[in-house]
């Protein structure tokens, strides 16, 4: 959806065509003109003419009802993106942790002020979520958003810790305590979280290194009513430790910070995890 202060007629072709495709999502994967229009805020003729020409460039497809989905072409670029390449290459160590512990995996990357779920495997003993890949998770209250959050740049840290939405009772919304536990992870290289983003359900979470320190989190989510997580964490922590040598040895580039942590955290290259 547009920004409240930004008038359509002021923004570039290219912001106004990002918003039509940005209209899209995984609750909606096919729309008409007029909710293209509505969920992109944008005026019905201007959807119509940036439609046709994102059909025209194999971006959208109009089906034969009239409403456009998202095109091959969009996909094949997505798949150069650098969170394509970890995939790939984590891919054998989640499945192998998956494996050894029976529980969800998530694999996610830094996304601004969030995480982006970039590939989720379910096992034997999994509990059902809601994040598939493309999914974006808070920082604050998952394991994974945690360990990214420890060593974020300063920018980043302020923008989150100034809006700790509260998603359950049990979400943490005091700063101090969300620091004490930034510094803990930092510490001891483990992130934890029961219940703070969906009831019933905890977390625990260690960071994957690249050439330019924390690129990434692989996580456990297991059912309160279930196996406990503790047992998982040897197994846990030599698939990231698997991931980023790998990551290490390819020399592939992948999401991370561009800057330190607000204060110096996490600029000691101290491994951490959620």
């Amino acid at each position: 959806m547009r920004s409240p202060d930004v008038s359509p007629r002021s923004r570039s072709v290219t912001l106004r065509a990002t918003a039509v495709l940005g209209a899209f999502d995984a609750e909606h994967r096919t729309l008409n003109l007029s909710q293209l229009s509505r969920r992109s805020g944008l005026p019905l003729a201007t959807v119509h003419r940036l439609a046709a020409d994102l059909v025209e460039g194999q971006l959208l497809v109009r089906r034969g009802d009239g409403r456009y989905e998202i095109g091959a072409r969009l996909w094949r670029l997505g798949l150069l993106a650098p969170a394509t390449n970890l995939r790939e290459l984590a891919l054998p160590h989640l499945q192998d942790l998956v494996v050894a512990t029976g529980h969800t995996v998530h694999l996610v990357v830094p996304d601004g002020a969030g995480a982006l779920v970039i590939e989720r495997l379910s096992g034997t003993r999994s509990t059902p979520t809601r994040h598939n890949p493309g999914a974006r998770l808070p920082l604050h209250c998952t394991a994974v958003g945690k360990v990214l959050l420890a060593f974020a740049p300063g920018p980043v840290v302020e923008e989150v810790t100034g809006d700790l939405r509260r998603h359950t009772a049990y979400t943490v919304t005091d700063v101090r305590v969300l620091h004490r536990q930034l510094d803990e992870i930092r510490r001891t290289g483990l992130a934890r979280s029961a219940q703070e983003h969906r009831l019933g359900v905890s977390s625990v979470a260690v960071p994957v290194h690249g050439t330019d320190g924390v690129t990434a989190a692989i996580g456990l989510l297991a059912s309160l009513t279930g196996p406990r997580l503790t047992g998982a964490l040897p197994h846990l922590r030599a698939a990231a430790a698997s991931v980023s040598a790998d990551l290490l040895r390819s020399g592939l580039a992948a999401p991370s910070p561009e800057e330190p942590p607000a204060g110096g955290r996490g600029g000691d290259g101290k491994s951490s995890a959620q």
